[in-house]
């Protein structure tokens, strides 16, 4: 039972229905419930009937058999024709071809089989403001058309308007939205911790949506938030335990006085410390402060990177310290020019990562694109000005490694996920390259990167249990969940003081 669930209709299906697998006297049920939605409801119901029983539990084999394996392990390899044999919740095989006549079988023939994708930074308690800020920058520049910004209008304005509820349905619905992308493990940046109430909702927000998620805890505001030090509590309580979908990052903002104590309590925890490191919020000082210092270690995640000194980034990288990027948000926000080819020349893992959609989809494709294509623009830029040594351009395949295992190395999921290695997790997506936007398949990574967008996500496992089965999100009322976002975006318009104007600038 989620928070949504109505004691007063205990005939109605929870909106959130994690044990829908477990028995198909559920599926009936949701489909008489939900007959009323329209097509897309019962299109869902359609392909839940259809699930293998038990998949994804101890003991349960599956082969996914006959696709386009792109393992996103060297030591694995790729298959133009390809197995993947799962038990329970891990990946046991890759291979060209293998015999488990006890296995249910999932025919992948025309879909690229790969490891899900991961997204190292997003602000989920946001997704009710989808495309609210879609012409905004980062900061005030004294401009009337820019009054409306990110940081004031998002930030300082809405922000305060959240109660525990808002924070609830925005995570849940938002890590639904990228299961349907593809994106099997996020880390979830939520500057939402006005209270501990608040922090609970965005826990069990993450925790119902059933894919892997990093519980980024950063700042709130008001009387009764207790950030930092409600980490150790929450750290008990909800992340006790290494073997589970859920995992933890403290958030050190060093734009927030006393960011030290953060970071101390970070450490203490034994957890990843992720900041935005921006240089038009003024970080630059204390940013070569730190570095300056040896503050930087290997458990860093520096989020955007952008206007930071030769020394910090050469300190930064000696420490083993992780990089994420935004590209399309660095762009188009003006954080600053996103800092690739730095990353790349200096050795650092680097990952992509959606931030805000109040600004920009949170689908990996347009993430991969930005990234490959701005990459690509300054190295033709160099090669045609009469440059003699310019880098290499991006490949496809470089860009899908950032979006896999590079993201899983920057969270500490290596050895979990990121790629389809006997032993890690069976995060696992199918993609559809058969399709009208695809079709015929020439070039693998290619395909993934240049071409595909979230309708080519056929198929998404997370631990081996499907989430998205035959093009359709599994495992939810879609159409309740909706109205129930709709009814917090109208709460935090209204409570914000914000007009809703569909064709605002």
């Amino acid at each position: 039972m989620c928070r949504l669930c109505d004691p007063r209709r205990p005939k109605a299906p929870c909106p959130s229905r994690r044990d829908f697998l477990k028995t198909s006297a559920i599926g009936g049920a949701a489909m008489a419930a939900t007959a009323t939605f329209g097509t897309s409801a019962r299109a869902q119901q359609v392909a839940e009937s259809t699930i293998p029983e038990g998949m994804g539990e101890p003991g349960r084999r599956t082969l996914i058999r006959g696709g386009v394996i792109l393992s996103m392990d060297d030591a694995v390899g790729n298959f133009a024709s390809g197995d993947v044999l799962i038990e329970g919740d891990r990946i046991v095989q890759v291979a060209a071809s293998i015999d488990a006549p006890d296995a249910t079988v999932i025919d992948a023939a025309g879909k690229i089989v790969m490891p899900g994708f991961i997204d190292t930074h997003h602000h989920q308690f946001e997704t009710a403001l989808r495309s609210q800020l879609a012409h905004g920058i980062l900061v005030n520049d004294g401009r009337e058309v820019n009054a409306t910004n990110y940081y004031e209008t998002i930030l300082q304005q809405f922000s305060m308007a959240y109660r525990p509820e808002d924070v609830y349905i925005n995570e849940l619905f938002a890590g639904i939205s990228q299961i349907d992308a593809g994106v099997t493990t996020v880390m979830d940046v939520s500057q939402i911790h006005h209270s501990p109430e608040h922090s609970d909702a965005a826990i069990e927000g993450l925790a119902d949506a059933g894919r892997r998620a990093v519980f980024g805890y950063f700042e709130g505001h008001g009387d009764r938030s207790q950030y930092p030090q409600d980490a150790r509590r929450i750290k008990q309580q909800y992340f006790s335990s290494d073997d589970q979908l859920l995992t933890m990052v403290m958030g050190g903002e060093i734009y927030l006085p006393g960011y030290e104590t953060s970071w101390a309590i970070g450490r203490e925890l034994g957890l990843p410390i992720a900041l935005h490191v921006v240089g038009t919020f003024g970080m630059a000082g204390t940013f070569d402060q730190l570095a300056e210092a040896g503050e930087f270690g290997e458990d860093n995640i520096f989020i955007h990177m952008t206007g930071m000194s030769d020394m910090a980034w050469q300190r930064a990288a000696d420490a083993g310290a992780h990089v994420s990027l935004a590209v399309p948000i660095e762009m188009h926000m003006r954080h600053g020019t996103p800092p690739i080819q730095k990353a790349l020349d200096l050795g650092m893992t680097t990952s992509l990562s959606s931030d805000v959609e109040c600004t920009m989809t949170a689908d990996p494709f347009t993430q991969m694109r930005g990234l490959i294509t701005l990459q690509r623009m300054f190295v033709n830029e160099a090669a045609l000005s009469g440059a003699q040594d310019y880098p290499a351009l991006m490949q496809c395949a470089d860009a899908l490694r950032h979006a896999t295992i590079d993201g899983a190395k920057g969270l500490k999921l290596d050895r979990v996920t990121g790629s389809l290695t006997p032993g890690k997790a069976a995060d696992i997506v199918l993609l559809d390259a058969e399709a009208l936007n695809v079709a015929p398949l020439n070039n693998a990574a290619g395909a993934v990167v240049t071409l595909m967008e979230r309708t080519n996500v056929d198929t998404v496992l997370v631990a081996g249990r499907p989430r998205k089965w035959q093009g359709q999100v599994v495992g939810f009322d879609i159409a309740r969940l909706r109205s129930e976002l709709t009814a917090s975006r109208d709460y935090l318009f209204e409570t914000a003081g914000v007009e809703q104007d569909l064709f605002a600038l």
